[in-house]
């Protein structure tokens, strides 16, 4: 795995072990990166079951502002830190250790607002879709940002609902065995 473009290019990063991590593809995170290349540049991006980190990185890598990083996993959060420590990145992120549903929570409590919210839960956690985008679409609408967007990475054989409350699904992109769908809030 590695950073695909920007200041850490060609950067290599760690993975936890074992398969309860499944990180996304270098491909798909270059597909990803380059539909949000319009809008990456100063961006607050929240990276929910944040797994490695990479997708947080990547933004980080192309002139996020600021990154959350949200994983409970243990072996994940260890494979977060050292990321970070290898890249030598001191500044310009914050990692919640606790469940994506309580991380979302607490981040409206204390105020954050997000561009660009990413989420990739483990595909066997099918739940963790509807209740997260439900939050995002619903009570923790408030976490959004004007004219923000919440993408979720999923297996390409799961069909997300095209809304979660006031969320509504605009765009789906596929690519091998996993797809993108693209929400933003409808008015």
């Amino acid at each position: 795995m590695r950073v695909i473009a920007g200041k850490f290019r060609s950067r290599t990063l760690v993975a936890p072990r074992g398969l309860d991590t499944r990180p996304t593809s270098d491909r798909l995170r270059e597909t990803l990166f380059n539909v949000l290349a319009p809008r990456i540049e100063g961006a607050a991006f929240l990276d929910l079951y944040a797994g490695s980190g990479a997708n947080g990185i990547e933004a980080m890598s192309r002139e996020a502002t600021k990154v959350v990083f949200v994983e409970k996993a243990v072996p994940a959060v260890a494979a977060i830190r050292a990321n970070l420590k290898s890249l030598e990145i001191r500044e310009g992120w914050q990692l919640e250790t606790r469940s994506a549903a309580t991380a979302v929570t607490r981040l409206v409590e204390v105020k954050q607002c997000f561009d660009i919210v990413f989420l990739d839960p483990p595909y066997k956690a099918a739940d963790e879709y509807a209740l997260v985008l439900g939050l995002l679409g619903g009570e923790s609408m408030a976490l959004l940002a004007e004219g923000a967007i919440v993408i979720a990475e999923h297996h390409r054989k799961q069909r997300l609902e095209e809304e979660y409350g006031k969320l509504r699904r605009y765009r789906l992109l596929e690519q091998g065995d996993a797809a993108l769908s693209f929400y933003a809030i409808s008015l």
